[in-house]
């Protein structure tokens, strides 16, 4: 039994490993990408959902607002905070009158937080573009107008950049590295930049978006009750027939998302269900599928049969090979993270596993102090 797992292991791999090697040559990358000033630049509206963000909101800001891109304006939404978010946004308004704050007190039913902040920011954008970024993101000052430069010279209505997880201790980022290096072969991100097909993708820090394209769509409306909205957004863009565009920008974008365990496993409630379709039928399947290809070749290491080590070692390797491919290119050392990828691996079992039973129990998720029901999200997915 356990030799035809290890078969099936590295078969999986194998797959896995040709497809990121042909598939990460598709993405570019934006440090690869000229700066270059506009005769007639199109205004971008930048709308950013703020909750409870005190933290980092200023410094996000601040990284924007000295953009070298030359006609921008941002629509910053305070959606319910209890900390001090409303005091950094106004003393950024004061500092820049390109800002526009708009603050929401109570959240309308059938919406999340976010999706709704996000669309209440984009009924106050007067630009022929919208780029939705997280509070959190820290930018080089010539990010904006680099990427201006790519959707201009590719043609393209979608472009979203994938920023460095700068994560400082080494857990979080080995936890972090490990869940981008899943997402990068199982969502296969370089196939939004293949025009024929309508597999798409939008990422948080940075999804930068036509108006015209966004609005034919339905925004934020057509996602209201998705967690992943980020990631929605583009999808819909790209099964619509939008030109899209995914580009590494690790030089230019930065974020630390979690700075703890504790802060990812709770952060990763809402999505991981999300990504399963709420239904635990999906969670055992995945739970079984991670333990089977990342954990069970590193155990069986230790076997006393030749031929099951061997195709454990062969495992391993295929599984290196697609971590360089991938996640390495994704986001910085993240080799480091590596040599404890079984490890990581668990941790993303009880962190599916967590993320069920806390869902289970409460009848649905609670993301950013807000309850939503498994049925309501059920119906939306």
């Amino acid at each position: 039994m356990i030799m035809w797992l290890l078969l099936f292991t590295c078969l999986f791999w194998l797959i896995i490993l040709i497809d990121a090697a042909i598939g990460m040559r598709k993405i570019d990358r934006l440090e690869d990408v000229s700066a270059e000033m506009f005769d007639d630049a199109p205004l971008i509206s930048i709308i950013i959902a703020a909750r409870n963000e005190e933290t980092g909101i200023s410094a996000s800001l601040y990284s924007q607002l000295i953009q070298s891109y030359p006609a921008l304006e941002w629509i910053v939404v305070n959606d319910r905070s209890n900390d001090r978010t409303r005091e950094h946004i106004e003393s950024s308004r004061k500092k820049d009158a390109r800002i526009t704050p708009i603050h929401i007190n109570e959240l309308p039913q059938g919406w999340l937080g976010k999706n709704h902040a996000l669309y209440q920011g984009y009924k106050k954008a007067k630009g022929d573009y919208l780029l939705f970024t997280d509070a959190d993101i820290i930018y080089q000052p010539d990010t904006i107008e680099k990427a201006m430069n790519y959707v201009k010279k590719n043609d393209i209505d979608h472009l979203t950049l994938a920023p460095n997880m700068n994560v400082k201790r080494f857990w979080p980022k080995a936890f972090i590295s490990f869940f981008l290096f899943g997402f990068s072969f199982f969502k296969r991100p370089w196939m939004a930049n293949v025009d024929s097909s309508k597999s798409g993708i939008g990422i948080g820090a940075f999804n930068l978006v036509s108006k015209e394209a966004y609005e034919s769509i339905g925004g934020h409306q057509a996602i209201k009750e998705r967690p992943e909205d980020d990631l929605m957004l583009g999808v819909l863009l790209k099964q619509k027939g939008y030109k899209q565009r995914m580009v590494t920008a690790l030089n230019h974008l930065e974020v630390e998302w979690y700075a703890t365990l504790k802060e990812a496993f709770v952060g990763l409630e809402k999505n991981t269900l999300a990504g399963l379709y709420y239904r635990y039928s999906m969670v055992a399947l995945a739970v079984s599928g991670v333990f089977i290809t990342h954990v069970l070749p590193f155990l069986t290491l230790f076997l006393n049969s030749e031929l099951v080590r061997m195709l454990s070692i062969l495992s391993i390797v295929l599984i290196s090979g697609v971590y360089m491919q991938t996640v390495h290119k994704m986001t910085k050392g993240a080799l480091k993270s590596l040599p404890v990828l079984p490890v990581t691996a668990l941790l993303f079992i009880y962190c599916i596993a967590r993320a069920a039973f806390l869902t289970a129990y409460r009848g649905g998720i609670v993301w950013r102090g807000t309850f939503y029901s498994i049925k309501e999200l059920r119906q939306k997915n």
